[in-house]
């Protein structure tokens, strides 16, 4: 009873304080978006919030991207008024040109799942951090990281073959697991220089990947305060005062995720006390660890040695390591299920896949750098599956003044008028559409809804040429762009195609007979229906004949 209570008056207060919030916006904030063709809200309180956001929201977003166009009005909880585009101009102001009058919404929430790494600072401190860790993801060090990233994938090979020593017939795998199992620790010796996983099965499972999936499935359930609650409850009280108050509420979800950060942090210090031990220890101590002082960690920590004006402090980097490990681990692992699931359903293109694998293979020799970042069947199908089914779907950003944002796509307004840039006061939410910038028709042509390797094989469109889009790779939205892109792209790519290039050279997937259902969670997520609260996606695996 005193739970319920708590949460009730917990509840009541977040929706006062977002109707206090909406109604202290200038008064023209309403008129200067309400013109803005638009879905109709739900109700005045739901407005179109829940449609948008909640895990099964595909349909509500390709809705937006067939009837209304780039730049549309999306009601938001009590009549906020917001915006959501995928206009190539509007992106490039919001994201480049003028990135710093827009705040990230979840850049409160990121300090306080992460620390002071790279998503949860802003300003001189997040450029000073970007310096000092772009030598770390250059092409190449990418180069000398492949040997690594090799030794992970034997690692997997092995731990999957054992599946059929005693019966070589197929057999339903669980290859989510699979897939974080191996990103996890392929950011670990290449980004840490710390194993955390065998691979050799099941058994030896570290529990890491599951506590990240349990973090992203509950942040998801918290959807409502980790948007309007959280910004304003981080700025009150000391860092302790917060702690004691999570502590105090008798609120499951938030002692969930209080115990999982913990166990991040813990975890990172752990490996950094390991790696300032070697460091001090000598060279030879820092040979002699998993990254052989080549992994990210090891290179940072000793330009962190010297005196230089990108050196970081110890919280620093240790927020640096619990956001590498989140950042590498959840995405990549739901891109390469999403490429098997899809190479499961088209054995025509698995079949292509692997010929091209197999000849760069050379019987069983790993593929060298240069040869496997060059081959163009590999490439296209991890491009066409990074624009169909980004893993992250949209960037917020906070208006932090009264601003004009220029649209290359002109749209007509309610009123009939053509709308050549709209006015965003201060305050307003803006939701740059990740999803339906890698699927406009108008840019990617009528089949941009369908998953099409080949497209990526021959010249890309004019239209899409022209239009600019902001984006760091290829034309998509899919890594973000300008100051906040994702730094780690390319790890991000070459982990996928050094995966690949072994599974399916060894190993053919069709589809379970369970249905799959893909998630839109903080990041996209496969389940199974009926059981939509656990993350996984099984698929029957065979060996391919040698």
């Amino acid at each position: 009873m005193v739970s319920n209570l708590v949460l009730i008056i917990i509840g009541l207060a977040s929706v006062l304080w977002i109707y206090l919030v909406n109604r202290r916006k200038p008064l023209h904030h309403h008129n200067s978006l309400a013109n803005l063709p638009g879905p109709e809200a739900q109700s005045w309180l739901k407005g179109n919030f829940i449609q948008a956001l909640n895990p099964k929201a595909w349909g509500f977003h390709l809705r937006l991207l067939q009837e209304f166009g780039p730049t549309v009005r999306h009601d938001g909880l009590m009549g906020d008024k917001q915006l959501i585009t995928y206009d190539p101009k509007a992106m490039h102001h919001v994201l480049v040109k003028d990135q710093a009058l827009y705040e990230r919404q979840s850049l409160e929430f990121a300090r306080l799942i992460f620390g002071k790494g790279l998503t949860g600072i802003t300003g001189e401190a997040h450029r000073k951090q970007r310096r000092a860790l772009n030598p770390v993801f250059s092409i190449a060090h990418m180069k000398d990281m492949l040997p690594i990233f090799y030794d992970v994938v034997h690692k997997l090979e092995r731990g999957m073959s054992r599946k059929f020593e005693s019966e070589n017939k197929p057999q339903e795998i669980e290859m989510l697991l699979w897939m974080s199992r191996t990103a996890l620790e392929l950011v670990g010796q290449a980004g840490l220089g710390y194993s955390f996983d065998s691979l050799e099965d099941d058994a030896t499972a570290h529990p890491y990947p599951g506590i990240l999936k349990q973090l992203i499935t509950t942040l998801g359930q918290m959807w409502i305060i980790r948007t309007y609650v959280l910004p304003w409850a981080s700025k009150i009280g000391t860092p302790g005062f917060q702690r004691w108050f999570v502590n105090t509420l008798p609120w499951k979800n938030g002692h969930h995720v209080r115990d999982m950060v913990d166990y991040m942090w813990e975890v990172s210090k752990e490996i950094y006390e390991g790696k300032m031990k070697a460091l001090a220890e000598g060279d030879e101590a820092v040979a002699r660890q998993v990254g052989k002082g080549k992994d990210i960690m090891s290179i940072l920590m000793r330009m962190n040695t010297e005196e230089n004006e990108n050196k970081m402090e110890e919280d620093e980097v240790l927020g640096q390591m619990s956001t590498l490990v989140f950042a590498a681990m959840d995405t990549t692992s739901s891109a390469l299920a999403r490429v098997l699931d899809l190479l499961s359903t088209r054995p025509d293109v698995q079949a292509k896949l692997r010929q091209e694998i197999l000849q760069a293979r050379k019987g069983n020799e790993d593929i060298p750098y240069d040869v496997l970042v060059s081959l163009p069947y590999l490439d296209a199908i991890c491009r066409e599956t990074l624009r169909l089914y980004p893993p992250v779907l949209n960037v917020v950003r906070i208006a932090k003044q009264d601003t004009i944002l220029p649209l290359s796509n002109p749209v007509t307004g309610i009123d009939g008028t053509p709308i050549f840039e709209v006015h965003v006061p201060k305050g307003s939410t803006i939701m740059i559409s990740v999803l339906n910038s890698n699927r406009n028709p108008a840019i990617w042509g009528p089949d941009s809804l369908e998953w099409k390797p080949e497209r990526w094989l021959s010249p890309l469109p004019n239209d899409l040429i022209e239009a600019h889009i902001p984006g760091v790779y290829s034309h998509l939205m899919t890594f973000n762009a300008g100051g906040r892109s994702c730094i780690g792209f390319k790890f991000s790519q070459l982990e996928m195609k050094a995966v690949l290039s072994m599974l399916i050279a060894k190993f053919n997937f069709t589809p379970s007979d369970k249905s799959v259902f893909w998630q839109m969670n903080l990041i996209a997520t496969p389940s199974v229906q009926g059981n939509e609260r656990m993350s996984q996606m099984p698929l029957v695996v065979s060996k391919v004949e040698e």
